[in-house]
This record gives C-alpha cells, sequence and structure tokens, in this order.
C-alpha cells in the first residue's frame, strides 16, 4: 500500500504561520487534518473566521478541524510537530497520553535543545516513545507554502520506506515532497543553518557588503558540513534541501527570521531588541552548536561569533575584526 493510501488523518501540533501553513498542505494533499493549539481562544479564533492571523488572506477549508482538547488527536495516523525546539519536549510530554503505539511523529523544528543537547528526533524518541521520530525540512517560508507556491522539502526518518510513505501522504501539485533515511543529516542542516543566517545577516546590517554575507555564507557552510559529517550526516544530505537550499533561502532575504535578527544585531540593536517578539530559533540554537563542536574539537568560528554576540560577551564589529584577523590557511583544510 503507497502513502497515497494511508494516513488519511494527518495531526498538526502548533497552530503558529508554519503549523497553519502545513495544516493547509496536508489538506491541499486530500487529508483530514486536525490542527491542534493549547491556546483555546486561539482555536475559537481559527473556527470561527477561518484564517491564521499571521498569514492573511489564508482561508483554512472544512478538511482542517481545529481543536483543543489532546483528546482530539486519537484518530491521527500522523502527526506533525510544529512547535519551537526549546518547547518539543513539553507539548509531546502533553501530547502522550493521547497519542496510539506506531504513530509517525514528524518534527518541523529547526534547532538543538538547549542543556540536554538533543536533536529533535532524540526529543521525540524520549517525550514520545510510543512514536516513530520523523523530521521535515528543507527551503520554505510559511506564508508560500499557505498560498500554495512551489515548495521542496525533505522528509525524513530512520526507516527509509515509512519516510517514503509519508511523503506520498503529503505530497500534492504545489508542496514537493523528497524522502531520506537520513534523519540527523536534515536535523542538523535545520538547525545550523539558522546560525549562518544570523551571521549573514549581521553582515548585511553592518553595511558589509554582499561580497562579505558571500563569503560569511560560504565559509559558514563549511562549518554546517563539518559538524554534520562528524555527528553522523551523510553529505549529500547537508548538499541537498535541508542543508544548501535552506541556507540558500535564510541568508537571503528579512523574510527569514534569523536573518532579520542578524540584521537588527549588525545595526546595533541588543538581542532582545532584534528579536521584536518573533521567534529566531537561532539565536537559542547558536550557543548550544558551538558548546556541541567545542566537545568534538569541530571549528567554527563563525558560530562562535554569532554565540558570542547573542551572549554579549563581544560586539558584531568586534566578531567580525576577529574573523577577518584570522590566519592565512588553505581553503579545503578540514
Amino acid at each position: 500500500m503507497s502513502g497515497e493510501d494511508r494516513y488519511e488523518t494527518i495531526g498538526v501540533a502548533g497552530a503558529g504561520a508554519f503549523g497553519t501553513a502545513l495544516a493547509l498542505a496536508a489538506a491541499r494533499a486530500g487529508r483530514r487534518v486536525l490542527l491542534w493549539a493549547r491556546d483555546e481562544a486561539t482555536v475559537a479564533s481559527l473556527r470561527e473566521h477561518r484564517e491564521a492571523p499571521r498569514l492573511p488572506g489564508a482561508r483554512l477549508p472544512e478538511a482542517i478541524e481545529p481543536v483543543a482538547d489532546v483528546a482530539a488527536l486519537r484518530p491521527v495516523e500522523a502527526l506533525i510537530l510544529a512547535v519551537p525546539t526549546q518547547a518539543l519536549g513539553s507539548v509531546c510530554a502533553l501530547l502522550a497520553p493521547a497519542l496510539p503505539h506506531g504513530l509517525p511523529a514528524i518534527s518541523a523544528a529547526k534547532g538543538i535543545e538547549q542543556g540536554s543537547r538533543r536533536f529533535t528526533t532524540q526529543i521525540i524518541a524520549e517525550a514520545l516513545p510510543q512514536a516513530v521520530p520523523a523530521v521535515l525540512s528543507g527551503p520554505s517560508f510559511a506564508a508560500d507554502i499557505a498560498h500554495g507556491l512551489p515548495t521542496a522539502l525533505t522528509l525524513a526518518c530512520a526507516d527509509g520506506g515509512l519516510a517514503r510513505m509519508l511523503a506520498e501522504a503529503l505530497n500534492s501539485s504545489t508542496l514537493r515532497l523528497y524522502h531520506s533515511d537520513d534523519p540527523r543529516g536534515v536535523e542538523i542542516g535545520g538547525a545550523a543553518k539558522n546560525v549562518l543566517a544570523i551571521a549573514a545577516g549581521i553582515a548585511i546590517g553592518l553595511r558589509l557588503g554582499e561580497s562579505a554575507r558571500a563569503a560569511l555564507v560560504a565559509r559558514g557552510f563549511a562549518e554546517l558540513r563539518r559538524f554534520g559529517e562528524a555527528h553522523g550526516a551523510r553529505p549529500e544530505t547537508l548538499m541537498g534541501l535541508s542543508g544548501l537550499g535552506d541556507v540558500v533561502l535564510s541568508c537571503a532575504t528579512t523574510q527569514s527570521r534569523n536573518f532579520a535578527y542578524g540584521e537588527a544585531l549588525g545595526r546595533g540593536k541588543t538581542p532582545a531588541e532584534a528579536a521584536g517578539g518573533k521567534l529566531a530559533e537561532g539565536a537559542f540554537t547558536a550557543s548550544v552548536l558551538v558548546e556541541m563542536a567545542r566537545a568534538r574539537a569541530i571549528e567554527m568560528p563563525i558560530a562562535e561569533a554569532v554565540a558570542a554576540v547573542i551572549a554579549g560577551t563581544a560586539g558584531v564589529r568586534d566578531v567580525v575584526a576577529e574573523l577577518l584577523a584570522r590566519p592565512v590557511r588553505a581553503e579545503h583544510r578540514t
């Protein structure tokens, strides 16, 4: 049986912009969708207005049912977890009593948990032990997905056959899904590129020019590859949609929250001011990425510079000067 013939009911946990966009994508793929949020007022508004506040013009079809009761998720055959990485464990624990054994649980978060240093599939495996962890990532903005603009993502699971079936179930004429059995590579690409996007934003905020941004992106991607390969990611995964593809998108425009956050830092705003009340996952990931890199003696000077700026231990101009003062070396030295 193909994925198109299974997974008729999809759950989406998290009714923010990205969760709602993925619910719309699943509905376009012909699925019934239960869109869960813990805030009853949010659910009531979605039911009444059939439109997400952060996605103006994107109407919720009848196939999407907003729900606030955890028990309402019992019928789902697969679950997409579209919540921030730092909240993923608590949300999984909250949902666990309602979810069946063997349920595919797909993380749409892009980060690494602070303190525990867990990747998103590890968080799911521990907080939702009855589920089969998977991850969905790639170059995408919520508004593009919500409005049916062409987008391509990668869905990965250790069980490659399950990844293929899930991709088939969620694939549509506007959302092209590729499948992979390298979830670690996919989640590392999504997490590390956010830190790189902050660095690119800082360069633009400082008005260093497009050449400086290009150099930072290229050298930052080399850091991402070193980190990924040291943690078991496949090189071809890092060169794919969820690695290089996401880097290209996130480092190019202020539509990326992480890039916009970095640009604000470059203009002299404090980390709190730069956030502006919006979530930039890279701001949480930078320090733990550096911790994990140091633990394995992986050289990541750009990630370290970003982490230092966010921690307030260095100024943006100081870290740029330090990066430019690094010794001359062969480009492809590992």
